[in-house]
């Protein structure tokens, strides 16, 4: 029988849950504080709009069907759907390879409207 080895203190240069929170919490604020108002306005409306129609969608999606155009930097996606999320607009339904070629197919979050904004009770 074979048993799990346990540090009692944490391995130099391990990971540091805690830390990697606190630094994605810190670009999440940096990548939204520096997009501009009228990309983060129209990108809110194409997850909404993809939010009612209740199907499974992500980021390429919202570009694909011409709703918001490419921003100036990835990093603007996380805080925008960030803010759909935490508002109840939509919630995480799994993983997908990304449709976009410049990810090379890499996992991505997959998005769907929550039940409660497809029925109005979010507004």
């Amino acid at each position: 029988m074979t048993e799990q080895l346990q540090f009692s203190e944490p391995v130099e240069g391990s990971v540091n849950v805690a830390a990697g929170e606190t630094a994605k919490a810190d670009g999440m604020a940096l990548a939204a504080a520096n997009t501009t108002p009228e990309w983060a306005d129209t990108c809110a409306a194409a997850i909404e709009l993809m939010a009612r129609r209740g199907t499974v969608f992500q980021a390429a999606d919202l570009i694909a069907e011409g709703l918001v155009d490419e921003p100036d930097s990835p990093n603007r996606w996380g805080p925008a759907f960030l803010r759909a999320s935490r508002a109840g607009v939509i919630e995480a339904a799994g993983v997908q390879q990304s449709k976009r070629t410049t990810v090379h197919r890499s996992l991505c979050r997959a998005w769907q409207g929550t039940a409660d904004y497809r029925s109005g009770a979010v507004a």
